[in-house]
Order: C-alpha cells, then sequence, then structure tokens
C-alpha cells in the first residue's frame, strides 16, 4: 500500500513545521509522494533531497476557476521550485456553464505545460459534484488530451468514492490512471478504493493506513 499513497496536507493554515512532518513521514513509510501547497514546493523538495519520495502540488486550488494562463504559469514556477507532479483543478464555473471548447483547452493547456519538461499531470475533476452528462462530457475530454491521471476530487467538496472509482475504470482510456483523494481514513479505505481501480491515494493518514 505504500507506494500507491501521496501524503498530502494542504490546510490553508499548513506551517514549515508540518511540511516536514509530512516529508519525514514519507520518508519513513517509503509512500510515493508528499503534495505539499505551493508556497512549500522548494521546502518540500529539500526535505526530501536524497530520498525516492516525490514531490506533488496543487495548482488552481480549491475551486479551479483561475485564467488558463494562471494555471500554466503556476504549473512552471512549481517545476521550476522542484515539483515532480501537478494536480490541477478543473474550471467548475466552465463545466457548469457547458462551456465545453474551454474546458478541453484548459485541460489541454495545462496537462501539456506539464509533459513538456516530463512531469506528472493529475486532472482533479470533483466528480462528485457531476451531474451524469457532465462526467461523461469531462470523461471523453480526458481521453483525448491523455492526462497521467484523473483525481476524483480535492477533498472541499466531498471525498473519494468506490463507485466513482469505478465509473473512472470504465470509462477512462486503459493509460489514464486514477487518483482517490479525500475522506480515506482507515485501511478498508484505502483497499475498497484500490480494489476499485485507484492507482494512487491522496491522504492526509498515510501513517495510519500502512500501520
Amino acid at each position: 500500500m505504500h507506494q500507491f499513497i501521496d501524503h498530502t496536507f494542504l490546510s490553508p493554515q499548513t506551517t514549515t513545521a508540518d511540511v516536514d512532518r509530512v516529508c519525514q513521514e514519507a520518508i519513513a513509510h517509503q509512500f510515493y509522494a508528499v503534495c505539499v501547497p505551493p508556497f512549500f514546493v522548494g521546502h518540500a523538495r529539500n526535505a526530501l533531497q536524497g530520498s525516492r519520495v516525490k514531490v506533488a502540488t496543487v495548482i488552481g486550488f480549491p475551486y479551479g476557476y483561475a485564467e488558463t494562463p494562471v494555471k500554466v504559469q503556476e504549473i512552471r514556477r512549481a517545476m521550476e521550485e522542484g515539483a515532480d507532479e501537478l494536480d490541477v483543478v478543473i474550471n467548475l464555473a466552465a463545466v457548469k456553464s457547458e462551456d465545453w471548447s474551454y474546458v478541453r483547452s484548459d485541460l489541454s493547456a495545462v496537462t501539456t505545460a506539464a509533459r513538456l519538461k516530463g512531469k506528472v499531470s493529475k486532472l482533479i475533476i470533483e466528480i462528485g459534484v457531476l451531474n451524469e452528462e457532465e462526467r461523461r462530457q469531462v470523461c471523453d475530454i480526458c481521453n483525448e488530451i491523455r492526462p497521467d491521471f484523473v483525481k476524483t476530487s480535492t477533498g472541499t467538496q466531498g471525498g473519494a468514492k468506490v463507485a466513482d472509482v469505478q465509473y473512472l475504470r470504465r470509462i477512462l482510456h486503459p493509460d489514464i490512471k486514477i487518483k482517490a483523494s479525500g475522506g480515506i481514513r482507515t485501511p478498508a479505505d484505502a483497499k475498497a478504493l484500490v480494489d476499485a481501480g485507484a492507482d494512487r491515494l491522496g491522504t492526509s493518514s498515510g501513517p495510519a493506513l500502512v500501520r
């Protein structure tokens, strides 16, 4: 289970001490990555020096409604600071407005910005607040663009559900991996999501999941 976990700390009150703790725990438990606010990417990179743990951060967090050039600049800056993986929030305002051309352009731009530097893109689609038509449209766009991952949620508007992961695994291209995130607090939660098809788990409860 260790290598499924992105050990995450994204509180708006995150401190340097929190990031140090998360990085130390990730090294001790050999988690795949830590996911920290953009402000702390450089610090996390230094704290993880010499380990195999990757640095992930969030872009457009938590609502995703920044304009595309702003998100792309966030990605570039995060990569300069040392981020290996970029978890980018979809523009929910554009989705709810059914502006599919904008959604496609936005997701393509952020995925390409990461891909050009050999970094990993994870598109956070907030599946829990999408209706069936929105889910299908978003997944169709993701199948066109082929990000590295589609991520269920930010955790601010509901968490990962087994049924949602099963839906994504059924609809998405096999090359697109799935990250489940939000509300994963027990080993049983984690196992159920992995069994449903999740390739990565975003959680602040990493140590409790592997004890």
